[in-house]
């Protein structure tokens, strides 16, 4: 069925959304993609190909979530334009921007943290979150102005103080020559927080930044599908989420998030190195 008014003209003739409903189609959609990584784990029927980087790989089972993402998506908003990391697409000013399997190398190994991530994205901004872990059972929704949730669970970032923060990361394996850039500034954030983890999957460590589980987030060289729906969380949870100059320019894939004080300390630290 095909749900009436994306876009809402105004009497000022821009659009208007109505982000709540387009949330509940994310999430139907999220639920079609998560359906795929739940039966296609452990059962691959093709070998993976590499994205001509070494860690970088797709998989059949990226190219089927997608297709599934795409079509749900589509039967519910024709004329919302799909960005997706397998299949491309084109950008307006409204866009969906889609990653049918966020830690494709833990899908291939096995390992649980593997998502789906999908993003309203209206002027720039992400509107609307959608991100499922099937193998988690984790659910994460948020709207903007609307708050972010787990389930039933309203999410709130961490209120620990920076000095005890345990932060999100991964090395920046898609552009090696960023790595002294980034060495630089995990060595200037080792000084100002307690401790690192590495998970692999951008939309679950910014969700779990929400959530509090982490304190914050930072990584170079992201995708825009990678952050968005993240990113939208941990702001509606009270986070605070820029660029590496601290600028509002993160869905270009250079992103510091977390609890404000704990991304304060963050950017320092980047900004030091």
């Amino acid at each position: 069925m095909v749900l009436p008014g994306y876009p809402i003209p105004t009497t000022e003739g821009r659009p208007s959304l109505d982000l709540a409903a387009l949330q509940r189609v994310a999430d139907v959609a999220a639920a079609e993609g998560a359906a795929v990584i739940s039966r296609r784990i452990g059962r691959l029927d093709s070998p993976e190909e590499s994205k001509g980087r070494a860690g970088d790989w797709v998989t059949s089972a990226d190219w089927e979530s997608e297709s599934a993402i795409r079509a749900s998506l589509e039967r519910a908003t024709p004329q919302i334009p799909i960005v997706g990391e397998e299949g491309g697409g084109a950008r307006a000013s409204v866009y969906w921007t889609v990653d049918p399997i966020d830690g494709t190398t833990n899908f291939l190994l096995g390992f649980p943290v593997v998502a789906v991530s999908i993003a309203l994205i209206a002027d720039g901004r992400p509107q609307v979150a959608a991100i499922r872990a099937p193998l988690l059972d984790l659910v994460f929704a948020g709207v903007r102005g609307g708050g972010a949730r787990c389930g039933n669970r309203l999410l709130v970032v961490s209120p620990r103080e920076p000095s005890r923060a345990v932060v999100a990361t991964a090395l920046p394996f898609r552009q090696s020559p960023l790595l002294p850039r980034y060495l630089r500034a995990l060595e200037a954030a080792f000084g100002r927080i307690e401790d690192i983890r590495r998970a692999g999957s951008a939309s679950l460590d910014l969700a779990w930044t929400a959530a509090g589980v982490f304190d914050g987030y930072f990584e170079l060289n992201q995708s825009e599908w990678d952050v968005a729906a993240g990113a939208l969380l941990v702001e509606e949870a009270g986070g605070v989420v820029t660029d590496w100059e601290g600028g509002s320019e993160y869905l270009a894939g250079n992103v510091i998030a977390g609890s404000p004080a704990t991304h304060a300390a963050l950017l320092d630290a980047v900004r030091s190195a």
